[in-house]
């Protein structure tokens, strides 16, 4: 009699030489998918000169890529479980390589602003497949756990290196050149993706089940309009239209929810959604976007409205806290191994409170590489969190629904970034506002911004108050991550 181990008792097979390789060509739709959200912050100026375009449509240029991108990334997810993750990643280089064509030589607003939606389905075809391609080609935890450290530090990165790289374009080239460095790295995945990458499918994949249209078609109308209402408060304060469509999002994500529960093979499974160690490491992963892009928003403004420096020396400053980055989520995730990674990353969590809350204290005078010292230990901390969240979560999928699960995981990132937008940009706003003498005029009591061209003490009161406004802001952050560590320590301790 022959005795066979179970293949929960089989060791896991450790990458070799092709699998890092081919990690290294999933980086780079990654990269290029992150850069393309701020990619246009400083050619918005360039394209409002060319194209005219009216207030309404420039806001729908900047945002219409990032709305499509979030409101996709669970269908697709689900979409590349079942038709082959490789192939959804080539479909949408494809698609990424022509959209960005398009949007550098868009001679309308109307135009570009179709070519940036064609970019976000393309990117929503992309990310989830670059972070499930992952869970199949790392079957030993010790290296997906490296993989996905690095995963996290290139997107993270992207972001950070949009605004630059298109600074950098722009002193020599046209707006349409940030469209189309895209156009190499493109090429060079569809090259070397199906020599080096392996086909994988999921659940649902060869059964002759139909890919459900209905479920698809919910997902998006629940997210757009929910980050939607959410950025748009955060940006003009309470209306009615942004209130209403969230609470038509959420609504709708009920009978989402309900349908899910229904199916052979749900777009979302519900179940996964449950289980500590998923549902655990999906909220507090919302809750470090949250922190990640609310403070953000104050951070760059800060750097160029009260210490006056251009748009390229603040993105070029802005980029001095990723080296605290580089340094930490290696460390975590090497600490990972060896201690239960919710302590370590609740760890993680104080050490970005402790930077937030560094930052609470700066002040006019505050010299600015204090200020940069305690972003880049925010910034380490919340990042090696991070980075442990999206590996567990990962870990916890089943690999047949790992681009579903990506999907959710990243739809729960982009929702996070909407909701600290609000948060804490109300909390900043009230603080702006209190700060702010009565005696200002009307525009300047409500933003930096409505102070600028005005008199010279007016725009100094509004230096100061915004000062104060990013310390608020900052407290709240310390607060969400304070929370976060808790949810870690609660949900997640022996989980992985």
């Amino acid at each position: 009699m022959t005795l066979t181990a179970s293949p929960q008792t089989l060791p896991a097979v450790r990458a070799g030489r092709r699998e890092w390789t081919a990690l290294g060509v999933l980086m780079l739709p990654l990269l290029l998918v992150s850069m393309d959200v701020s990619v246009l912050y400083f050619a918005i100026p360039s394209i409002a000169a060319d194209l005219r375009p009216g207030a309404t449509q420039q806001l729908w240029i900047l945002d219409m890529y990032g709305f499509v991108l979030a409101g996709l990334l669970v269908t697709m997810g689900s979409l590349g479980d079942r038709v082959g993750r490789r192939r959804l990643l080539l479909v949408g280089a494809a698609l990424f390589g022509v959209a960005s064509l398009a949007a550098a030589y868009a001679h309308s607003p109307g135009a570009l602003i179709g070519a940036r939606a064609l970019l976000g389905v393309a990117g929503a075809c992309l990310m989830p497949s670059t972070l499930a391609l992952i869970r199949t080609l790392f079957q030993d935890p010790g290296q997906r756990a490296k993989a996905v450290t690095l995963w996290t530090t290139v997107m993270a990165s992207g972001i950070s290196l949009g605004p630059v790289v298109s600074g950098a374009l722009l002193e020599r080239f046209w707006w349409g050149s940030v469209f189309l460095l895209n156009l190499p790295a493109m090429v060079l995945l569809l090259v070397l993706a199906p020599l080096l990458l392996p086909e994988s499918k999921g659940a649902g994949a060869g059964d002759g089940s139909r890919f459900d249209v209905l479920s698809a078609g919910l997902s998006l109308a629940v997210l757009l309009p929910v980050i939607h209402g959410v950025k748009e408060l955060a940006k003009g304060g309470w209306a009615v239209l942004p209130a209403l469509g969230i609470v038509g999002g959420v609504l709708l994500g009920v009978v989402f929810v309900r349908r899910q529960t229904r199916l052979a093979h749900p777009m979302v499974d519900l179940r996964l959604v449950r289980t500590p160690a998923y549902g655990g490491s999906l909220l507090v992963n919302l809750l470090s976007m949250a922190a990640t892009v609310g403070f953000a928003v104050f951070l760059t403004q800060y750097l160029q409205s009260v210490l006056g420096q251009s748009p390229l020396e603040a993105a070029l400053w802005s980029l001095v806290p990723a080296g605290g980055v580089m340094v930490a989520a290696p460390l975590a995730a090497a600490l990972a191994q060896r201690v239960d990674r919710a302590y370590v990353m609740g760890g993680g969590f104080l050490v970005s409170a402790s930077g937030f809350v560094w930052l609470a204290g700066v002040g006019r005078a505050t010299p600015l590489w204090v200020v940069l010292v305690g972003s880049a230990v925010y910034a380490a901390g919340l990042v090696s969190a991070m980075t442990l969240a999206n590996e567990l979560a990962l870990g916890a999928a089943p690999p047949e629904r790992a681009g579903a699960a990506a999907a959710v995981l990243e739809s729960g990132s982009e929702l996070g970034g909407a909701l600290g937008m609000a948060v804490l940009g109300s909390i900043g706003a009230a603080v702006y506002t209190a700060a702010m003498p009565s005696s200002a005029p009307a525009a300047a009591r409500e933003t930096l911004g409505g102070a600028s061209g005005g008199a010279p003490g007016v725009v100094e009161a509004a230096r100061d108050a915004f000062v104060s406004a990013m310390s608020g802001a900052a407290v709240g952050a310390a607060v969400l991550m304070l929370l976060a560590a808790a949810l870690s320590l609660a949900l997640l301790r022996r989980r992985g």
